[in-house]
């Protein structure tokens, strides 16, 4: 765990360069929310809380959801994220290695299904926010949010082919760099930095992220070959949203995944075939933690028919 949090090190760092400190801020507020549920959750269990900590399993989960809701989400969003999270999502089902769904995206999916509006309202990546903007913003309710939040590319793109623009139209927009907005495409670099650096440490199977990858390229690449004018190119969604922190970070957790090598190839790619299906037709411009989720319920059927077969 505490590689994984490491490898995520580039991403945090390339989101601070973007958006300030309300980056920094919302990873605090998720971090302390985490440990105390989690301190709380085993006291209530009997269990041993320092060792228990210790194993960054909390800390980790409460960094990933933190990366992905606004930047600019009222302080109790996090918060009761976290909490649903660590809670819910872990400790209901008995704690660190029998919960069967990845408790950040758990977590995220909560907070999108209750707080829509605040889920929705991204910071502008062309404004910096310094500390003294970031608390204002985080910890008090703004009366105006004009020039502070943007759309996101699949945000953007979804709403625009429903209004009859086609892909080459929508992509002369100037939120768009070389294949989404530049703010995404060096975030998605810095995950897969983190990405290639936990495949050398040989803390991740190569299968999923491989798989997963896939999975989103394949039908990207038939639907583009089909229809240019309907369907955005692979490029587009390797580059947007979160598709290489889902590849490396989210669905190679342990606990919620496949563990057969065969399962984990299965797994990895309905992932990506998940993320790409709901941003192409679904209600949901990303997609990655509902695609997760299906895939983790569905992981214990994968592994029991695609199981290694012993000799």
């Amino acid at each position: 765990m505490l590689h994984v949090i490491l490898a995520l090190i580039p991403a945090i760092a390339t989101l601070f360069w973007l958006f300030g400190f309300s980056v920094l801020i919302q990873i605090i507020l998720a971090i302390i929310t985490a440990i105390i549920t989690e301190s709380l959750c085993l006291y209530a269990r009997k269990k041993p809380i320092l060792i228990t900590l210790f194993d960054y399993s909390a800390v980790l989960s409460a960094i990933l959801l933190a990366m992905a809701i606004p930047r600019i989400a009222p302080w109790w969003v996090v918060v009761n994220g976290t909490l649903f999270a660590i809670l819910i999502a872990k400790h209901v089902y008995g704690g660190l290695g029998y919960n069967p769904f990845n408790p950040a995206m758990v977590g995220y999916v909560f907070l999108l299904i209750s707080f829509p509006l605040q889920m929705t309202i991204w910071q502008n990546p062309l404004l910096f926010l310094d500390l003294s903007a970031a608390l204002s913003h985080i910890f008090s309710t703004p009366l105006s949010i004009d020039g502070l939040s943007s759309a996101t590319v699949l945000d953007y793109t979804k709403t625009q082919l429903h209004l009859g623009q086609t892909i080459n139209t929508i992509q002369q927009q100037p939120i768009f760099g070389l294949f989404a907005d530049k703010s995404r495409e060096l975030t998605s670099l810095a995950y897969l930095l983190g990405g290639l650096f936990l495949l050398k440490k040989k803390i991740i199977h190569w299968a999923i992220p491989t798989a997963t990858l896939l999975g989103l390229i394949i039908p990207a690449s038939i639907a583009y070959s089909l229809d240019s004018s309907l369907y955005s190119s692979p490029s587009f969604h390797l580059a947007s949203g979160a598709t290489f922190c889902a590849a490396f970070f989210i669905a190679t957790d342990p606990v919620t995944a496949s563990s057969s090598v065969k399962g984990r190839l299965f797994y990895g790619f309905l992932i990506g075939s998940l993320i790409y299906c709901i941003r192409t037709w679904g209600g949901y411009p990303d997609a990655v933690a509902f695609a997760v989720l299906l895939a983790n319920l569905a992981a214990p059927s994968i592994d029991y028919y695609l199981k290694n077969k012993t000799h």
